[in-house]
């Protein structure tokens, strides 16, 4: 008897538009994950309602995340692809779960004070108990693998909290879920000026977006930022040139690399047309998928379906869940 595939939860914002970083910081992952793994990953609009999105604007990003994750290589007949709003086990779990978060615990929560910082005037109750939405998206299919960043980890640790308080409670029912990534495989990609990460909410002209025409790529990465190159044979490289280094090896070829690696080490490195061909072979790498996200956002039909089908299987697995805890709790009077 074949053994049992183990699940995977994983959320995706439907926020901002997917970037490089999303790319190869995750999705890059989820496409390896799904061929060994049961895999649910989900759009989180409920998440997005703590900011008080436009509700045009929030049913586009759905079908625009869901369309550009596809068109990425994340294959609706290998997981389970849903939109969180169509789970509405999730919330039943929610509330039961809020019954054991303590007011205490949630306001430590460093991702609640830093929206507190930004956002003084819309601190509300959905932000506070974010951590605990978070945890019932994970324990609904009860997971034991959770693909997150570094930020996410004190949620996740808080979702084992929870675990373990029902468990405690009520009776066995949630497995502890754990951080997950394949170690060999991160790419921390930077910001083309150098400053941090690349992010959906910083700085535009520094971001490549898996949705950037070819003349913005090139553009983009013309005026990523460089200096007047090594002085000294085989130098250390600054961090934004390690970047460019870093971005050429995922998506040139290796004797590309290997040529301006040697130019850099014997310190006769031309920036300039280093960039150029940095910036075709990108172009041939975003292409495609930006094409395939477009031709799949006007298909309404396909993308109703992908979601219809993800809701239907991930309501199997959610109602059973809800079941055994309703059952556990007592709430369960016919």
């Amino acid at each position: 008897m074949a053994k049992e595939k183990e699940i995977v939860v994983s959320g995706i914002r439907s926020t901002g538009i997917l970037h490089l970083g999303n790319y190869f910081g995750a999705i890059r992952n989820y496409i390896r994950m799904q061929e060994e793994f049961n895999c649910y990953f989900f759009v989180a609009d409920w998440h997005a309602l703590t900011t008080h999105p436009d509700p045009t604007s929030l049913r586009g990003n759905v079908y625009r995340v869901l369309a550009e994750n596809i068109a990425s290589g994340l294959d609706p007949e290998k997981v389970t692809l849903y939109v969180q709003s169509d789970i509405p086990e999730i919330a039943e779990l929610y509330l039961l779960l809020n019954m054991m978060a303590y007011k205490g615990e949630l306001e430590k929560v460093p991702t609640f004070k830093d929206k507190v910082r930004q956002n003084p005037d819309n601190v509300n109750a959905g932000l506070l108990t974010y951590p605990v939405l978070m945890s019932a998206d994970i324990l609904i299919h009860r997971a034991v693998k959770v693909p997150v960043g570094k930020d996410q980890e004190q949620h996740l640790e808080m979702s084992r909290n929870f675990a373990q308080r029902f468990n405690n409670r009520y009776g066995e029912l949630f497995p502890e879920p754990y951080p997950f990534n394949y170690g060999d495989d991160l790419v921390r990609i930077m910001s083309l000026d150098g400053n941090g990460k690349m992010s959906k909410s910083e700085n535009e002209n520094s971001t490549l977006y898996l949705n950037d025409s070819d003349d913005a790529i090139r553009n983009k990465i013309k005026k990523a930022k460089t200096d007047s190159g090594p002085q000294e044979a085989n130098s250390a490289k600054p961090d934004y040139i390690e970047n460019l280094f870093t971005l050429m090896k995922l998506v040139s070829a290796p004797d590309t690399v290997q040529f301006f690696d040697a130019a850099f080490n014997n310190c006769n490195i031309r920036y300039g047309d280093m960039k150029k061909q940095l910036a075709e072979d990108m172009v041939n790498f975003i292409r495609p998928i930006r094409e395939k996200a477009e031709a799949i956002q006007q298909d309404h039909e396909y993308l109703h379906r992908i979601m219809r089908q993800g809701a239907e299987k991930s309501r199997e697995s959610a109602a059973a869940t809800l079941k055994e805890a309703r059952r556990l709790m007592g709430i369960n009077f016919y």
